[in-house]
């Protein structure tokens, strides 16, 4: 053959391959057989290696795996890969379906599907062809798993030419299959699908990930040129396009529009749950309308359109043989149950959250006693209750400890509050490595090169005391130290270092200020522009900060007057960390809106709706979802509500066009 048949041949067994590989694992429905399908991979692999030249990337022959990865890289996710928020309880089903349906307008669909117990995925496709799979990781940033997910053989390398759109993501769960070919072969069971499933991603080497035969269900589409007008309509055309999706005629995916027929769903798939074979945990609830899930927007960890409803955990019963406590980065302290091992939902649990003194009381626990176990969220064991026909008549009441368990302080409990503090930040061991790691976690200074272990080591050893303490280290300090070799002490400089540009918002969120988050440091940041304007805010001023309430206000306005939290913001100061927002931020902010509530309802043509929102805060606003006598403006976009609209006119709330708000900001 010459050069020109050679390549179109490979070509041609690729898609052959492709076009095999989709009929048989995601169809259900062969045309060949086993030993022909080998035959021609095995003559794609041999082309291949003769003219690398003409390799496509996605070829067939990447399924075996092969390829070594040292380090994963991390790449930033075009939309962000949020978590769901999760119930146990059908009144919060009920309830939640009212918020929605207070908040939009129209007869609302949902959407009903199977809540996998796998790894999360986001997949890329560009012109129909796999470019990179990206875990959840943050939900901001996720670890590049591409070639680990090129092995899975449900997922398709490259689609038949379609009407998809030239850029495009998909996102499903990696599953485990339930274990009968282990238990054919002799072996043990996996004990916890989710965790093998997500630990096996991981893996270094992709031939033993495709050694385990993994599957995986696609069900989102994200694309910034929607075709679709829902969710459910999104899904049917995946599958078209070759996705393994979720199965319409076996009730794995259903729309639906009343309470009635999602509560039916969710009995219905209780009882038949152990027929898939795959684990599910829940049932995953969604609005179905792209504008109606615009509309409801989300909140800093997940949507506001979607919900999971979980099926409760499996509950088991053991010994509680003691209870330590923990003492976190800002002193509250932690119960813990110590336990007689015993497995649970996968795992083998020895240790349980006790959450505060007011839920031991309210179990009423003693050391001896034996205790229900569950697993809440299926991942944090919890005890729920006490066998009291299994108690020993001599056991004593429980003791709540009164002083802290590493400095010996006398604790302190807020009115109000559930949990008990060491007020001793500045001397006891574990708050000062807490506020340490959380100062140089990812969401905060992201510094490389150094990790709770190093830090564990640098305040043993003297070294610091306190988060600014890093920015005054020399490598003559770092290299006496046990694992610290030349190499390992110029990252820990150089990321020490990078971390100087990190923007003002992840500073004041790595400063570890009590109930302030990384969604209240951002707001914050915004609202004052620097350091100085936060310090001089009064008790009101931080109130009006969305998303600010009294509690946290109080919190912040206690830590700036500690004289000791100044001090070591001088010295951060100090060292070039940024204490305010940048020229160019600080030029396209205003007080225009301060105090302003403002609802934004509808489509819009020059900004979107998300512009819109970030616009009224950066102007000293405040986005809220629903229209009350508070509310200052509607920003009316095309097809909004009637309802909404008849609201605000009966209320006497102004509506403002687009162009007319953008107007007020010139």
């Amino acid at each position: 053959m010459n050069t020109d048949q050679i390549k179109s041949r490979m070509n041609d067994l690729c898609q052959e391959l492709h076009r095999h590989n989709h009929l048989y694992y995601v169809m259900n429905s062969p045309e060949i057989e086993d030993r022909k399908f080998d035959e021609l991979l095995k003559e794609l692999e041999a082309l291949e290696a003769e003219h690398p030249e003409f390799s496509d990337p996605n070829s067939p022959t990447k399924r075996v795996g092969g390829d070594l990865t040292e380090k994963f890289q991390k790449h930033p996710h075009k939309f962000p890969m949020l978590s769901l928020s999760n119930t146990y309880s059908r009144e919060e089903i009920v309830e939640w379906e009212e918020r929605v349906k207070k908040a939009v307008d129209g007869e609302i669909s949902y959407v009903l599907e199977l809540k996998y117990d796998g790894a999360a995925i986001g997949i890329s496709y560009e012109k129909g062809k796999f470019v990179r799979a990206l875990t959840r990781g943050d939900g901001a940033v996720g670890e590049d798993v591409s070639s680990n997910v090129r092995t899975i053989r449900s997922i398709p390398l490259a689609l038949s030419p379609g009407e998809y759109p030239d850029s495009f993501e998909i996102r499903g769960e990696i599953l485990l299959p339930l274990n009968e070919e282990r238990l054919d072969n002799g072996d043990d069971p996996y004990a916890n699908p989710r965790n093998t499933a997500a630990g096996t991603m991981k893996l270094l080497d992709s031939s033993v990930v495709a050694s385990r035969n993994l599957d995986c269900m696609l069900y989102g589409v994200y694309t910034e040129n929607r075709r679709f007008s829902g969710h459910f309509e999104s899904v049917e055309n995946a599958q078209s396009w070759g996705f393994k999706t979720p199965d319409f005629k076996q009730n794995m995916i259903k729309r639906v529009k009343s309470i009635d027929e999602i509560v039916e769903f969710i009995d219905y798939w209780q009882e038949h749950r152990d027929q898939l074979a795959f684990e599910i945990d829940g049932i995953v609830i969604k609005v179905d309308d792209y504008q109606m899930q615009d509309e409801l927007g989300m909140t800093a960890k997940s949507p506001r359109w979607a919900i999971a409803y979980k099926y409760k955990a499996d509950e088991v019963s053991t010994k509680l043989i003691d209870v330590s406590y923990q003492v976190g980065r800002t002193g509250a302290i932690t119960p813990v149950a110590h336990l007689s091992p015993v497995q649970l939902a996968g795992t083998t649990v020895k240790r349980a959250s006790l959450h505060n003194a007011e839920q031991i009381e309210r179990l009423g626990l003693r050391i001896g006693d034996y205790v229900f176990v569950e697993k809440g969220g299926e991942i944090i064991p919890k005890v729920t209750g006490v066998d009291m026909d299994k108690r020993e008549k001599d056991s004593l009441p429980f003791e709540y400890i009164s002083k802290c368990p590493e400095c010996h302080t006398e604790l302190v409990k807020e009115e109000g509050a559930a949990l008990h503090y060491c007020p001793n930040d500045s001397g006891c061991p574990p708050q000062i490595i807490g506020r340490i790691t959380h100062f140089i976690s990812r969401k905060a200074m992201n510094i490389d090169g150094l990790g709770e272990e190093t830090v564990v080591q640098l305040v043993e050893n003297d070294l610091i005391h306190s988060a600014s303490d890093l920015y005054y280290l020399s490598a003559e300090q770092l290299l006496p130290l046990e694992r610290m070799a030349q190499k390992s002490v110029d990252n820990l400089l150089e990321g020490v270092e990078k971390s100087k540009s990190q923007p003002f918002e992840k500073v004041l969120f790595g400063l570890g200020i009590r109930h302030v988050g990384e969604v209240v440091a951002k707001k914050m940041a915004r609202y004052f522009g620097s350091w100085e304007k936060l310090v001089q805010a009064s008790f009101e001023e931080l109130c009006d900060v969305p998303e600010i309430g009294q509690i946290i206000a109080l919190s912040v306005k206690d830590y700036l007057e500690n004289l000791e939290h100044l001090r070591e913001v001088a010295k951060l100061q100090d060292a070039g960390l940024k204490f305010s927002a940048s020229e160019e931020e600080l030029a396209s902010r205003s007080d225009k809106l301060r105090g302003m509530s403002i609802v934004v309802s509808g489509v819009f043509q020059t900004v979107s709706r998300d512009e819109l929102k970030k616009l009224i805060e950066d102007n000293g606003g405040k986005n809220v979802s629903s229209i009350s006598s508070k509310t200052d403006y509607v920003v009316a976009g095309d097809k909004m509500g009637p309802s909404k609209k008849d609201k605000a006119e009966s209320l006497g709330v102004p509506l403002l066009s687009e162009e007319d708000f953008l107007k007020m900001l010139e």
